[in-house]
């Protein structure tokens, strides 16, 4: 995934996915690029929609995480599937 400087990032906490696997005492930060700001909208409004995911941002310069307590999952908002672009 190559983010832009013109990109729109969605980043947010996802509780679930956090703690365990490749995120083993860490918090994973779901991150998804965007391309307009309709897109980073839909993401923000349908994350709001589930409950594993908590500290939900739009923002303009590319996210950077401490490694030693994040672990970042970057994903493109085409990857995704509807349930995130209604």
């Amino acid at each position: 995934m190559i983010m832009k400087a013109n990109n729109i990032y969605v980043t947010m906490t996802d509780k679930f996915m956090s703690g365990w696997g490749k995120a083993e005492n860490k918090v994973n930060k779901f991150i998804v690029v965007c391309e307009t700001m309709e897109q980073a909208r839909a993401i923000e409004r349908n994350a709001k929609k589930c409950n594993e995911m908590k500290y939900i941002n739009i923002c303009f310069t590319k996210p950077c995480y401490n490694k030693d307590r994040y672990v970042e999952s970057v994903r493109s908002y085409d990857e995704l599937g509807v349930i995130w672009k209604e």
